[in-house]
């Protein structure tokens, strides 16, 4: 069988290529800080680039770790760009410099997002001082260079309530895009028992108050949600909605020792599907058995509030990572405004 004739397509990928950080954030899903011993070698990675181009992957978003800390990040870069997939790049934003800078120009890369968790104290005081004033830095001096920048901001019960304030710090900034998410309770955020607890309705009230003004767009991902009349505003379009957990259906997770998960925030060792430098990623893919979780879903699956819901045949009950990090289930959703 063609792999472009399999009933799931691959369109988008988000790939760890390290977990080296100059950050241990007590949040950080991946637990990052070191890299791993095993990580995927250049010639690897290369292999990979070429591997996801070649089964029609769009765009791919780089993530760490840090991505500038690994020495050939720009080479992984270039390997997609040059087959025509697009690359985004997510930092923290403290080690963005000019010769930084060119390579992200020279390997075309598509944009730059900056992870912002809040006004400076809140943000400062989950990473290092000084480390929200580089990130602002950083956004005016890619922006400058004319690479796309914006931000993602991941809420916790400490920034949630903060929002407001830190849109009036970020509107005067040359963003294209805003992005909210849920922080989930994995890796170091458990570890550390860090309160991720938030008021949804309130966020979604704010995106919706503030999306019409503001001067770039303002969304939320899609562990926040879902159905509310506000639905469309939040998805970006009018008639937009969630139409359910995209992990293994078209998107994908890869890490920086190769292993593949549907989805990079489903950071748990039961839900590798394999392994690089054991399968290709074509044979993992179009495992008949692989990503089961999302592609044998049924509505029969959903159990609590999302059993009843009108609309769970379609969202599946939101987002799997954030529901089985949360919950322990893979089909019942804690964060839905409806519930």
């Amino acid at each position: 069988m063609n792999d472009r004739d399999f009933p799931f397509q691959l369109k988008t990928a988000v790939w760890k290529i390290t977990l080296a950080c100059c950050f241990r954030c007590a949040y950080c899903g991946s637990r990052g800080g070191k890299a791993r011993e095993n990580e995927l070698t250049t010639a690897e990675c290369l292999d990979v680039a070429r591997q996801l181009a070649e089964m029609g992957c769009r765009r791919v978003s780089l993530i760490g770790g840090e991505v500038f800390m690994r020495a050939d990040w720009s080479e992984i870069a270039g390997a997609l760009t040059s087959r025509g997939v697009k690359v985004c790049i997510i930092t923290n934003g403290f080690t963005m410099s000019p010769p930084v800078v060119g390579r992200l120009k020279q390997v075309c890369v598509e944009s730059v997002a900056v992870s912002i968790d809040g006004v400076r104290e809140i943000h400062d005081a989950y990473r290092q001082r000084g480390s929200y004033d580089s990130a602002l830095q950083t956004l005016q001096t890619a922006a400058a260079a004319g690479i796309p920048v914006s931000v993602i901001t991941s809420l916790r019960s400490d920034n949630a309530p903060l929002l407001s304030q830190l849109y009036h710090e970020l509107k005067s900034l040359p963003l294209f895009a805003w992005q909210i998410q849920a922080c989930s309770p994995m890796g170091s955020a458990n570890d550390n028992g860090v309160s991720v607890a938030f008021d949804a309705k309130e966020v979604i009230r704010f995106v919706a108050e503030t999306a019409p003004k503001a001067p770039f767009a303002v969304g939320i991902a899609d562990n926040i949600g879902y159905y509310t009349p506000e639905e469309g505003r939040l998805r970006g379009a009018p008639n937009a909605c969630f139409e359910g957990c995209s992990a293994g259906l078209t998107t994908l997770g890869i890490d920086s020792a190769g292993n593949v998960r549907g989805c990079e925030s489903m950071y748990d060792e039961r839900f590798i599907e394999g392994n690089l430098r054991e399968r290709t990623l074509a044979e993992i893919w179009t495992d008949p058995n692989a990503f089961a979780y999302n592609r044998r879903f049924t509505a029969e699956l959903l159990t609590g509030a999302c059993k009843a819901c009108p609309h769970g045949e379609i969202c599946a009950a939101g987002c799997r990572s954030y529901n089985y990090f949360t919950t322990g289930k893979l089909y019942e959703n804690c964060l839905c405004a409806n519930c």
